[in-house]
């Protein structure tokens, strides 16, 4: 499947407002969760924030601030914050966000994660 050589121009501005916009709360919210709690997958994701997170996840992707891997054993995709990320905050090391220790152990997601998801 193609598009028309005469929408190109339209493509064109599409893309570019994917990539170079600001950010919206969903996504901050959503690359916030993966900093702190990544590798995290799609599933675990959606479960804390409680919404589908497919076109965010995308979103966050074509803009490069996170990557996805495979876990082969498990079968699952797990996504997690790329270089370009930490380079724009300017740090080199995930360890360096802002009280990433108690944030990145704190079990109440880990809780929410794990509860029936007929329940959530």
């Amino acid at each position: 499947m193609v598009s028309a050589s005469s929408n190109s121009k339209l493509i064109k501005e599409f893309i570019k407002d994917e990539t170079r916009g600001e950010l919206t709360r969903p996504s901050l919210e959503a690359l916030s969760i993966i900093a702190y709690r990544g590798p995290i997958s799609k599933i675990a994701l959606e479960r804390i924030r409680g919404v589908n997170c497919s076109l965010i996840l995308r979103n966050l992707l074509i803009r490069g601030l996170v990557k996805l891997e495979r876990d082969r054993k498990k079968e699952e995709d797990y996504y997690f914050v790329s270089i370009d990320f930490l380079r724009f905050l300017g740090i080199n090391d995930i360890n360096k966000l802002p009280d990433y220790e108690n944030l990145s152990q704190d079990d109440t997601l880990d809780r929410i994660i794990k509860e029936d998801p007929q329940n959530v």
